[in-house]
């Protein structure tokens, strides 16, 4: 399959394009918050995202960052061929459960370790996700979980005809 044209970046913008392969994971300060059932269930100004080529950032959070119980191990295990196996964890507040809308890599593998304790939020399965005030846009295709922001262009892999990027 053909690598699609990338889109230039802006000024203050980042192309997903110039992310590496194998991944890299870098320290955020940005102020990240993840809503469920109208109720901020995260928030935080120490994550760390993971940067990929052709994907939108993926946001891991401290375990501090979230409320109170709203973190519930759930079912299953994936495996990521760079970071290794994840388990999964529904997000609870209230009444309102996202099941298995969170990950962790519990054991994750070399280069990722800082990722240990950490979990990622797959965007479309909350009410949102705001990264410095703005909500983001899930990565399309409901597989991977980046978050798109005005702050990164694409075009993203996860959409239809993107599988061989």
């Amino acid at each position: 399959m053909k690598r699609p044209t990338p889109l230039p970046p802006g000024p203050g913008q980042e192309s997903v394009w110039d992310y590496p392969r194998p991944p890299r994971v870098e320290p955020s300060s940005q102020h990240v918050e993840v809503w469920l059932g109208g109720v901020r269930v995260a928030d935080t100004t120490r994550s760390w995202r993971v940067l990929e080529t052709s994907h939108p950032p993926t946001y891991y959070l401290p375990s501090a960052a979230f409320a109170p119980g709203a973190l519930r191990p759930a079912e299953g295990s994936s495996w990521c061929e760079w970071k290794g196996r994840a388990a999964y964890l529904d997000l609870v507040t209230g009444d309102v459960v996202a099941p298995r809308a969170v990950w962790t890599y519990p054991e994750p593998t070399r280069g990722f370790e800082v990722l240990a304790g950490a979990y990622a939020v797959m965007p479309g399965a909350v009410d949102r996700c705001v990264v410095d005030g703005e909500t983001v846009r899930p990565q399309e295709g409901g597989f991977y979980g980046g978050w798109v922001t005005d702050v990164v262009v694409g075009p993203f892999k996860g959409g239809p005809g993107t599988h061989g990027w």
